[in-house]
């Protein structure tokens, strides 16, 4: 009996005591755009606690160093006492707290950059972008704990996937992940809801825009309820989109019952409202692929640094095809338009130099140092995983439909990662599970298909592949007198912007930031030099003159050809089941 009893009260204990990291986040002075953040460590034996904020955001692979933003980090005891604290790398503080059971810890977070994933602060709204703004405790990313959120007194909402506490704008939340996954909007924004796929979902939308709110519930439905149709199923209960109406939208970032869309205001109207529902698409379909859907790589999450994967192909290459392919679903595209779509963008991958360089599970490795660190040289090195990606999609998805006779799509190879890897395994995939599943759909081995495809730069035979559903394609392409170099008009100079490999420009030694001053004898701006060059031929030469640092040279220019590959898609009505099971 007792003991029962001594089990019974340290269980009990450990109940009442039990870890859990609290937070307060507050906003005194919102036109000084200064998050307030107070942490609460609850029941931590360690002698010494190591605190870190990440230096990423989950969906968009570039370290941001988003610890540049925080001033003094100070600890406390549980009765106020300063604890010792030292900044031991760039984006962690060590706490000596001795035989202290809590801690508290006060830091500021600089918010002023709008957009889906950096949070931003004034007096006309906040928003939180959590891998920006919370630290966690190295090695107790699993505690759970609470959130409470104290507006600024101008404020009078506070939108987040996040589950609510009985405490008005107070929330819990299970683990790290789940806290950094669930941005938040603080402010006055427009809130309205809609049911669709049996899913509650909530809209809130900061900023004036020409959007009509009956026609975002009947649209957004539409998408959601496809989108659901495609798994067969919605994991959540509810879900939240977070839409910020600007002048200069940048897209969308994808969470796992939630979404921050960013776009300009007056997109809600005639074919940029087909975009803004593309993106609604997009990042929707997200909650499945790669929220769920995922290489193992991405999940659990090390906040300190990059993390991998050379399948960001599937993971935005895939939700790229089907943003599109869902609206075919819905009725904003015929068919037609669908193939067309799929046309622009194979013409835009394979006219790329950068395609016949990288390939593409390179693209999706080097993400984190080359896709978001642009410069003047990348179009002719790089290419992107979200287009070369949505045209492998549907490249297979074609090569299914056709093993199965047209009993099985895209669709049910995602299922069945859906099934086996998130449902039964609670895991993401190894790039070798995810080609071992994908050759049972296609059903055959695709060593050659990737070797020459995923992890080559070689053209795909879309002819020999697309010909088998009736869709007939024409190689178009050609050969072009082509200059070779882009110019801007900068204060009245004709500049240099980028120059192709391999061009005419490159060959005659002109370089980035070059003023074009004159032309055979003749001072030149940006549209002369432009006209000139479109009026050459194959051989064609003249002379340049040009400023470089301030020195004057001379410019021997030879018009060369480019070659540059372009294909025509046309539907026919050779296979109509094929073709109709394919785009419905």
């Amino acid at each position: 009996m007792r003991i029962q009893i001594c089990l019974f009260l340290f269980l009990f204990s450990g109940f009442i005591h039990a870890q859990s990291v609290n937070y307060e986040l507050s906003m005194p002075k919102p036109q000084n755009h200064y998050y307030h953040i107070k942490m609460e460590l609850n029941d931590f034996n360690q002698k010494e606690l190591n605190i870190s904020l990440p230096v990423w955001a989950p969906g968009s692979y570039l370290v941001r160093e988003f610890s540049k933003n925080i001033n003094l980090v100070k600890a406390f005891d549980e009765k106020g006492n300063p604890l010792e604290i030292k900044k031991t790398r760039k984006n962690s503080w060590s706490i000596k707290k001795g035989n202290k059971q809590n801690v508290v810890i006060k830091y500021e977070v600089y918010a002023f950059e709008l957009s889906v994933r950096t949070s931003f602060l004034d007096l006309t709204h906040g928003f939180v972008s959590g891998s920006g703004v919370f630290m966690f405790v190295e090695d107790y990313l699993n505690i759970s704990g609470s959130l409470k959120v104290i507006p600024y007194e101008g404020f009078t909402k506070v939108s987040t996937a996040l589950p609510k506490a009985k405490e008005k704008f107070t929330y819990n939340y299970s683990d790290y992940d789940q806290l950094v996954d669930c941005p938040i909007e603080i402010g006055n924004q427009i809130v309205f809801e809609f049911n669709a796929a049996g899913v509650k979902h909530t809209v809130a939308i900061y900023g004036d825009g020409n959007y009509v709110i009956e026609d975002l519930r009947n649209d957004m439905t539409k998408i959601i309820e496809e989108e659901t149709k495609v798994f067969g199923q919605n994991p959540n209960k509810e879900y939240l989109f977070i839409i910020h109406n600007v002048v200069n939208g940048q897209g969308g970032l994808e969470h796992k019952n939630s979404t921050t869309l960013s776009v300009n205001r007056w997109t809600y109207s005639g074919s940029n409202y087909v975009k803004f529902l593309s993106l609604v698409a997009h990042e929707y379909f997200h909650l499945w692929n790669v929220k769920r859907i995922r290489p193992i790589e991405l999940g659990p999450f090390d906040y300190n640094q990059e993390n991998y994967t050379d399948l960001l192909w599937v993971m935005e290459g895939f939700t790229s095809y089907y943003d599109e392919l869902i609206l075919l679903r819905s009725g904003y595209y015929s068919q037609h338009q669908m193939l067309g779509k799929i046309e622009s963008a194979i013409n835009y991958v394979e006219g790329s130099e950068g395609s016949r360089v990288q390939p593409l599970a390179h693209a999706s490795f080097d993400a984190w140092v080359k896709a978001y660190r642009p410069n003047e040289n990348s179009s002719n090195t790089s290419m992107s995983y979200y287009s070369r990606g949505s045209i492998i999609a549907a490249l297979l998805d074609v090569m299914i439909i056709e093993n199965s006779k047209g009993k099985k799509c895209l669709d049910h190879f995602l299922q069945a990662l859906y099934s086996n890897f998130y449902e039964n395994k609670g895991r993401g995939f190894t790039s070798k599970e995810f080609k071992k599943e994908l050759e049972s759909f296609v059903g055959k081995n695709l060593d050659e298909f990737y070797a020459k495809y995923i992890d080559g730069t070689e053209i795909p035979p879309y002819s020999k592949i697309f010909g088998r559903i009736g869709v007939d394609v024409q190689d178009v392409s050609k050969s072009y007198p082509d200059f070779g170099a882009s110019i801007t008009s900068s204060g009245g100079k004709a500049i240099i912007k980028s120059i192709r490999s391999n061009s005419a420009a490159e060959d005659a030694g002109l370089s980035v930031n070059d003023e074009i001053i004159g032309c055979n004898g003749y001072r030149v701006g940006k549209n002369d030099i432009e006209s000139v060059m479109q009026s050459l031929e194959n051989g064609d030469e003249l002379e340049l003159l040009i400023s470089r640092d301030d020195i004057l040279f001379s410019v021997e220019f030879k018009m060369t050809n480019r070659f540059k590959p372009k294909f025509y898609l046309t539907l026919t009505n050779e296979k109509p089941k094929l073709l109709n099971y394919w785009l419905r």
